[in-house]
Formats: C-alpha cells, sequence, structure tokens
C-alpha cells in the first residue's frame, strides 16, 4: 500500500510542478491543487497507515502492545484542507478579476500593468 500511495505522490508532484511552469494562470492554480494534494498524502503517509486500530489508548495500558496510526499528521492535513481551500478561492477570484481587467490569462501577456495606447 506504501508503494501505491508513494507512486501516486510522485505523479501528483509531477503533474503539479509541470502544471505551474505553464503559461496560463488557470493552469497555475491547478498544479497548485495538484501540489498540496501530494503533500497532504505525503504527510499522511509518514503518520504510518494503520488499518482498523483507532490512535485512542487506554489510561490504565503501561505500554502500548499494538501499532496506532499518528493523529496529529491527520490534525495537520485537515488544517492543510481548510487553508488550501481559501487559498484555492482567493486564487480563483483574483484570476477572474485579472481576467476581466487584462482580458487574458496568458501570463507573458500580463506582464505589463500599464494600458498600451495605439
Amino acid at each position: 500500500m506504501e508503494i501505491i500511495l508513494s507512486v501516486i505522490i510522485g505523479l501528483l508532484y509531477s503533474a503539479g510542478i509541470y502544471l505551474m511552469l505553464r503559461r496560463s494562470l488557470i493552469k497555475l492554480v491547478i498544479g497548485l491543487v495538484l501540489l498540496g494534494n501530494g503533500v497532504n498524502l505525503l504527510i499522511f503517509l509518514m503518520g504510518g497507515l494503520v488499518k482498523g486500530r483507532p490512535p485512542i489508548i487506554s489510561a490504565t495500558a503501561e505500554n502500548i502492545g499494538l501499532i496506532y496510526a499518528d493523529p496529529v499528521p491527520q490534525a495537520l492535513i485537515l488544517t492543510a484542507i481548510v487553508i488550501s481551500f481559501g487559498l484555492q478561492s482567493f486564487a480563483i477570484v483574483l484570476i477572474k478579476r485579472a481576467y476581466i481587467v487584462v482580458g487574458t490569462d496568458d501570463l507573458d501577456k500580463m506582464h505589463s500593468t500599464e494600458e498600451e495606447d495605439d
């Protein structure tokens, strides 16, 4: 299972970086989303994969007998999902406004903020 997730993480990273290197702002945001999902999966994978065992230890237990998943990376991923959603929604609104003002989403054509007079 870890090998499959490692391959998926690699694919998400490579697709995200490839899309971020394109000239379109829409592709930049999609690449950012893919890269963020790859990071979330990486953090989840580093926390440990354990099937069917909750990370709850009784107060009377003297030692941990079974292997448990670490709950801290899962909490960090939930926080990262909320932050990335806010970032994505802000970027979409910003791209829409830039497209209305400039008329394109090509980064090469948006290099100047001044309007050119003919």
